[in-house]
């Protein structure tokens, strides 16, 4: 019954579905594209797949990477399909496994939807990585035969909270889902207060430690460096949102009477906004240019770089002197911050704000290990980035920490493939 109510309201919420995505097509054009795979349609494919992958966007993609090419270590002929719900995520299974996996746009929750995707597709295994509850989707892999695992899973307490709320309708969902690897302890035992069995729920780690960089991330970074310049102090801001951006030119502005000669790199999280940021730094009063046009040096007339690019940011952490990670300095509605590791894991010193609900186990052990550094506000945003650009050793130290902290946390995605390989061999 309870199911039955959330897909009538589904239907009722058709209309505003598609005029999010209209709205989305209107400011990122590859939203205007493959709608019929969002209901379902798509090629038929002439074998079944093995393993279905959810990964709603880029976050979830990165965390599965090194998943994937552990699975198919283990299991070469292993057909994956990937799916995600965002452009940016689609964009990134291609530029970084378009040719180990298939990837295609997940269904909305529908049952129409879903039941045309899974005859297509028949997968074995369904993972959904981290909080990704579809009762429909669940409901109906399991009326298939489709075995539903979740990993790497993140509760906070405030989500543990809304769940409860909403029981009912996902309850039914939650005991189909076979296996539950999650990233803490803490996640855990919120997960069991929904009355999952403990039995169901094994403490993997984070796969966000796992950040499978490039061997060849290092030699790029080290050109990107150049084109910046060498005797420049650089900032980069990673994955900002509406808000911070303001914020942190208007910081600009303040250090770099102190700092003339330091660049500062903005990456916005959503590629609709870079014209927008464009646009906002010219009339904050500074020379800018956008990366996607930059060739060659920066002048020194040039001191915000718009890095309007995609699957870039690690690359540019790579170059910078310090990283800021955005979506945690201001309150904004559903994000607590973004991930961190990626600074931490190639040596930089990261700073981040008071908003880190959605990585706080891993943002305590950043300040643990002297990692990292948390702010609370404008001003000791400044005295921050102020000491840091003054002490060239607490820069390398505090690189060296966050090295060291990614290196003795990793070991997630092995202890992930061991919940999945027993129930992929159980169908072959």
């Amino acid at each position: 019954m309870a199911r039955s109510l959330y897909t009538l309201l589904l239907w009722l919420l058709l209309p505003v579905v598609l005029l999010r995505l209209v709205v989305k097509g209107f400011y990122s054009p590859a939203y205007r594209y493959r709608w019929a795979e969002r209901f379902g349609y798509g090629p038929n494919y002439s074998d079944r797949f093995n393993v279905w992958i959810h990964a709603v966007s880029v976050g979830e993609v990165n965390a599965a990477t090194p998943l994937i090419t552990n699975l198919l270590n283990a299991r070469p002929d292993c057909r994956i399909l990937v799916t995600t719900m965002t452009p940016t995520g689609s964009e990134r299974v291609r530029s970084t496994m378009d040719q180990q996996v298939t990837h295609c746009y997940a269904p909305y929750d529908y049952p129409f939807a879903v039941a045309r995707f899974l005859q297509r597709t028949s997968p074995d295994i369904l993972i959904l990585m981290e909080t990704e509850i579809w009762p429909n989707i669940i409901a109906q892999c399991d009326r298939m035969g489709t075995k539903v695992l979740m990993t790497n899973v993140r509760m906070s307490e405030k989500s543990r909270r809304g769940y409860a709320r909403i029981l009912p309708v996902i309850g039914r969902a939650l005991a189909k889902v076979s296996e539950f690897g999650v990233q803490s302890d803490s996640d855990r035992q919120r997960l069991i207060d929904l009355g999952i069995s403990p039995n169901r729920v094994t403490r993997t780690g984070s796969m966000k430690f796992e950040t499978n960089l490039p061997p060849s991330l290092r030699e790029v970074a080290e050109a990107v460096r150049r084109d910046w310049g060498r005797d420049r102090s650089v900032i980069v801001c990673g994955s900002t949102h509406d808000g911070e951006e303001s914020l942190l030119l208007g910081l600009f502005k303040d250090l770099s009477k102190q700092f003339p000669q330091t660049l500062l790199v903005l990456a916005p999280r959503h590629p609709e906004r870079f014209d927008q940021v464009a646009r906002l730094t010219v009339r904050s009063g500074f020379n800018m240019v956008r990366r996607s046009q930059q060739h060659g040096p920066i002048p020194d007339s040039v001191s915000v770089q718009i890095a309007d690019t995609m699957g870039e940011l690690a690359m540019l952490y790579a170059a910078a002197d310090i990283a800021i990670v955005g979506g945690s300095l201001i309150r904004i509605k559903g994000i607590g911050g973004h991930n961190i590791l990626e600074p931490c894991a190639v040596g930089v010193p990261v700073i981040f704000g008071p908003y880190m609900r959605n990585f706080s186990e891993i943002s305590q052990l950043a300040l643990t290990r002297q990692a990292g550094f948390q702010i609370d506000g404008r001003e000791t945003l400044k005295a921050q980035v102020c000491t840091l650009l003054r002490d060239a050793d607490l820069r390398a130290t505090t690189g060296e920490n966050g090295i060291r902290m990614v290196s003795e946390n990793t070991g997630a995605t092995d202890c992930t493939l061991n919940l999945i390989l027993p129930y992929l061999n159980q169908r072959n």
